[in-house]
């Protein structure tokens, strides 16, 4: 598996939010894609508020916020996940969404890039079978809020690899 440098986020609200900002703040770039463009512009201008009162607070500088909201691109469509390391899905908790979701991201990204659920109540199989690489999605549940929470539940699908496993939990680690 290669390095991971750009995550792609499918899902500008609350939970795609909060991810996309702890990604950005911990250096990767990320893609934020909704329904539409206005949406993922929308989930940035949140973003930037989120780091505003974390600026307000003292756990950010002017410096760091500003390169955190460069790091993250608002994009008009999952198919711009082809520029992807890792993809992380937040989108509403219904398993056809889910699985379209899905369906793009095997048909987009390289073959070596993990698909993540942030799913917290459907199986991580029953999503990863919607794929040609099973072996490759994996359940990454965030807490909310997710820029303050320091927690992450993995979770394996029956076929999740244990590559996928360690590169998951490495990168937990990395967002601290």
């Amino acid at each position: 598996m290669s390095e991971i440098k750009t995550v792609g986020v499918a899902g500008a609200g609350t939970m795609g939010r909060g991810i996309a900002e702890t990604f950005a703040v911990k250096g990767l770039s990320v893609l934020l894609a909704d329904q539409d463009m206005k949406t993922a512009s929308e989930g940035v201008k949140n973003i930037d508020r989120s780091l505003d009162r974390a600026l307000q607070n003292g756990k950010t500088t002017a410096e760091d916020k500003a390169a955190a909201l460069a790091r993250i691109k608002p994009v008009e469509s999952l198919r711009e996940f082809a520029a992807c390391d890792f993809v992380v899905e937040a989108v509403f908790e219904d398993f056809g969404v889910k699985s379209a979701a899905f369906r793009t991201f095997d048909a987009v990204c390289r073959e070596d890039v993990i698909l993540a659920t942030n799913t917290s109540s459907l199986p991580i199989t029953r999503i990863a079978a919607v794929t040609g690489r099973p072996d490759r999605v994996i359940g990454m549940h965030f807490m909310n809020p997710v820029p303050v929470m320091k927690l992450v539940e993995v979770i394996s699908g029956h076929k999740t690899s244990e590559a996928t496993l360690a590169t998951t939990r490495a990168l937990a680690d990395r967002l601290g």
